[in-house]
This record gives C-alpha cells, sequence and structure tokens, in this order.
C-alpha cells in the first residue's frame, strides 16, 4: 500500500464527489417548471442590456444559459443515480483515507524499532506524513462544508451518515490493514532471505564447477607433458604402471615370434 497512491485516489474521490454534488445540486434547481426560471433570465439579461445592446459573446453567453437549465431540467430523473454516484465516492475517499492513516501509523511503529535504508531522510519521511496528512483532513473539511452548507439537505444527511459508519469501519480496517502490512514485511524479508540464500548457494556452486574444471585442466596438461617426455608410459590421461608396461612388452614380444 503506496501512501501516494493511496492520496492520489482520495483526491479523485474527492473531486468525483465535489463535480457530482454541483451537477446534484444544478439538477434540483432546474428541476420542475423552468419557465419562471427561463423568465427571469430573460428579464435580467433585458435590465442589464436595456441602455446598450449586448455583445456577440454577451448574446451567446446568454443561450447557453438557457441551454443549460433547459438541460438540466430534462435530466430530472438522473437525481437518484448522482446521489448514489456521491455516495459511493464519499466512500472510496474515506476507504483511502483511513488506509493512509493506518500506513503511516505503522511505517511511524517501524521507525522507532527498525533502521532505516531508504533514500530518503527519517524528517523528511515524517514531514510528507505529516502534510499527506493534513491535506488529506483539508479535503474531508471541504467535503463536509460543500455537502452540508452548500448542496441539498439529504446530501448534508448524506455526509453525516457515511461520516459516522466510516468512523466505524476506519477503525476496523486500522486494525486489519495494520496486521496486513506487518505480514507483507514478514513475506519481504523471508523473500529477501532466500533469494540471499539462492545467491549464495549458487555462487558456492559456480565455486565447485571452476575448481573442477581447474583441476581437470592441471590433470590434462600434467598428461600432456608426460606424454610428451615419457611416450613410452602410454597417451592416457593416466600413465601405465610398470606391471602393464612389462606385460605389454611381452605380449608384443611373443607376437613378434
Amino acid at each position: 500500500m503506496d501512501p501516494l497512491t493511496l492520496f492520489a485516489l482520495a483526491n479523485t474521490a474527492v473531486a468525483a464527489v465535489k463535480k457530482g454534488c454541483q451537477l446534484y445540486k444544478d439538477i434540483k434547481d432546474a428541476a420542475g417548471d423552468v419557465t419562471d426560471v427561463l423568465k427571469d433570465i430573460d428579464s435580467q439579461f433585458n435590465f442589464r442590456y436595456k441602455d446598450k445592446p449586448p455583445t456577440v459573446e454577451q448574446k451567446k453567453q446568454y443561450v447557453e444559459e438557457k441551454n443549460r437549465i433547459i438541460s438540466l431540467n430534462k435530466r430530472n430523473e438522473e437525481i437518484p443515480n448522482i446521489y448514489k454516484e456521491i455516495g459511493e465516492y464519499l466512500g472510496q475517499y474515506y476507504d483511502n483515507f483511513y488506509k493512509c492513516i493506518a500506513v503511516f501509523e505503522e511505517e511511524e511503529r517501524r521507525s522507532k524499532t527498525e533502521v532505516y535504508t531508504g533514500d530518503a531522510s527519517l524528517g523528511k519521511r515524517a514531514l510528507e506524513r505529516v502534510l499527506m496528512r493534513k491535506q488529506l483532513e483539508q479535503m474531508g473539511i471541504e467535503l463536509q462544508e460543500l455537502m452540508i452548507y452548500q448542496s441539498p439537505p439529504e446530501l448534508g444527511a448524506m455526509w453525516t451518515e457515511v461520516n459516522v459508519m466510516m468512523k466505524k469501519i476506519g477503525a476496523e480496517q486500522k486494525v486489519l490493514i495494520t496486521k496486513q502490512i506487518q505480514r507483507q514485511e514478514i513475506e519481504k524479508r523471508r523473500r529477501i532471505a532466500k533469494i540471499k540464500r539462492l545467491h549464495i548457494e549458487f555462487a558456492i556452486g559456480i565455486s565447485v564447477i571452476i575448481v573442477i574444471m581447474a583441476i581437470a585442466a592441471m590433470l590434462i596438461l600434467v598428461a600432456y607433458d608426460r606424454q610428451q617426455k615419457y611416450p613410452q608410459y602410454g597417451n592416457e590421461l593416466f600413465p601405465k604402471s610398470e606391471e602393464r608396461r612389462r606385460a605389454e612388452n611381452q605380449s608384443m614380444v611373443y607376437v613378434g615370434r
């Protein structure tokens, strides 16, 4: 569980919640009979430009706003799905938030009991944890402000319900995540130890092969030297014994007769 990845996932979820809340609010505002809303837009536009004609760009913005209201009004049936998606993304934010916190706390615990060998200093890593945690908490504050005070009441109720539920689930997940991280660390140490052992065994095997090859080469060189200097002892790797040599000489004499 990489804190940076978890942080990025939480940030993405927050952006999705904000976008969903704005869309939900816009559709709710445009729900029902939009005739009065469109009339109000018309009156505001005409009043603003009663003394001077609007520019082409201003007319374009006016038309786009009316079309946006009409389009939102037609999407009223999407409200239940948007509400559901907001809840899902809010859950994703909390899920990654509590995972991040669990990882941070486990790193802090390990920093007190294990020797750190990474590139970044302990101080830098501690500062990164503090900043990330503050940013995650700030995301939650922004969502709370948006959903309770700037959105329809039902979204504020959703925030309260999800917040209470995720605090309980987050506490339970924290224990499980901590155990999972510890198991992963144990497995990591085992893999490292196994790889080291395999490297040692491989090095020993290569050394044995090299020694055997060196001995074989020495025997061949010695045998070759002996064959050149004492051909009477044969061309085999190992010289003939005196008894064998005499027996072969006698056999050759016998054959000659």
